[in-house]
């Protein structure tokens, strides 16, 4: 059994979430050592949802999108109208490089790239496998052979995307959900709600394919469900029914297909990310979704690197833990001298969030547009150097890379390996073109866009 299906392993991650959350869990982590039963874990799990933040608690982070506009400056760059020929580039380029991305990080996505190892943070393990290989600095796909396997007693894992053996872009949920938001933009256009999302799993993924928060959201919306409770009621539940994972970094990496939808329009890139992401989050583990959809849109309008985090910041509240974090990533990716003292300074600030919440990982994000410059090389090496979520981050940092240089400016040496070919294990894209996706996106993009003209 995966561990977040464990009763013991939720209760255990459910009391870091509730202090992350404010609140004072003083007392509870004997309370667990001391659960010998599942209906103790569970009584323990409803003492911690009854707990509320402590009052000086210095943050305001509401779940509810009309309160989250309101504690968002809103203050967006001015963004031009990108002609139709320049979106399609941008958009192709945002999935080329997302997969691209994807498998620069994937071979990283373990242990100690991850969590760090022996008191060193996860990067210092990422740049001794490139180096202990020849291959420092980072310029192509993650070596299969390398120096650092006998030297530090590390490995990397997935084969399909070694620099000897990358040919296509493998099965990922990186890649799976780009598969599921052009799905559900294609059905819905813009206008849809967390419930469709939750509609869309399960016509579309197995309970197998899904983990973490988006593990229990399946569950709790499959029994939710047949109860017959209110809308309302349904999100709330599946969102938060023994899910302590509700702001780690999975509704992240969901939103790169509503950006698509949405290119030149961070707000509502912003808003559609929201509703997907609050099917199975709260808090900042929307506003990550939101951040990331708003810093896409600005790309595929043709933003510089610090107009597209300035996008995302402008969409989450300016009171909530996410927009400090990213924040003070600006400023190191600003302040520092060389990439080892920027990813060396991240782990300083933010080394104490799980390797997959969303706050470390979004803040390593926008550190690393902004120290690539629209570079997408630099770009996404900055992301995967960083650790945490290797493969998240470099798919993330790669859409917003490849839409800035666009299909026609990305390097062949990062594209060509793929070759056009994407499998995702989702009926209809295993295997698909990803020029065909590309495609898809467009047509969704120009359809929303004649819809809002016809609206206004």
């Amino acid at each position: 059994m995966a561990f977040w299906a464990e009763i013991k392993n939720i209760a255990f991650d459910e009391i870091t979430q509730r202090a992350e959350e404010g609140c004072d869990v003083t007392g509870f982590r004997e309370k667990l050592r001391n659960c010998a039963t599942y209906e103790d874990y569970v009584k323990l799990l409803c003492e911690l949802a009854a707990l509320v933040p402590r009052p000086e608690f210095p943050y305001d982070e509401p779940n509810e999108y009309e309160k989250i506009m309101e504690l968002a400056t809103k203050e967006l760059p001015k963004l031009r109208a990108p002609s139709d020929d320049e979106v399609y580039d941008r958009i192709y380029g945002a999935w080329l490089g997302r997969c691209a991305g994807c498998a620069l990080g994937k071979p990283f996505e373990t242990y100690p790239y991850m969590s760090g190892k022996d008191g060193e943070p996860g990067w210092v393990f990422v740049k001794r496998w490139f180096e202990e290989a020849g291959k420092w600095p980072i310029s192509f796909y993650a070596p299969k052979i390398s120096g650092a396997r006998q030297k530090y007693g590390i490995g990397v894992g997935c084969p399909e995307c070694l620099a000897e053996n990358i040919n296509t872009m493998c099965s990922d949920d990186d890649i799976r959900y780009m598969a599921i938001a052009l799905l559900v933009t294609e059905r819905y256009g813009a206008d849809f709600g967390p419930l469709d999302v939750g509609e869309m799993w399960h016509s579309r993924l197995t309970q197998n394919q899904v983990c973490t928060a988006e593990y229990v959201a399946y569950k709790n919306y499959a029994f939710i469900k047949e109860t017959g409770a209110s809308p309302e009621d349904m999100v709330e539940y599946v969102r938060t029914h023994h899910n302590p994972y509700r702001e780690w970094i999975g509704a992240e990496i969901r939103i790169d297909g509503y950006a698509y939808a949405a290119a030149g329009d961070p707000m509502l890139a912003a808003k559609m990310a929201y509703a997907d992401a609050s099917f199975s989050h709260v808090r900042n583990g929307i506003y990550g979704a939101m951040f990331s959809a708003a810093a896409i849109a600005a790309a595929l309008a043709g933003a510089s690197p610090r107009e597209c985090v300035d996008a995302g910041l402008a969409v989450i509240p300016k009171t909530s833990r996410l927009y400090e974090d990213i924040t003070k990533a600006v400023r190191l990716a600003e302040s520092a001298s060389t990439v080892e003292e920027l990813c060396d300074g991240l782990w300083r600030e933010f080394g104490h969030y799980h390797p997959v919440h969303t706050n470390n990982n979004v803040a390593a994000v926008a550190a690393s547009v902004i120290w690539g410059g629209g570079d997408f090389e630099k770009s996404i090496a900055t992301s995967v150097l960083c650790g945490w979520d290797t493969d998240c981050n470099g798919a993330t940092v790669g859409s917003i890379a490849g839409a800035l240089c666009g299909a026609s400016g990305l390097p062949k040496k990062w594209t060509a390996p793929l070759r056009d070919t994407l499998y995702s294990e989702v009926v209809g894209f295993h295997p698909i073109k990803i020029s065909e996706c590309a495609r898809r996106s467009f047509e969704v993009y120009k359809k929303i866009k004649a819809k809002r003209q016809e609206d206004n």
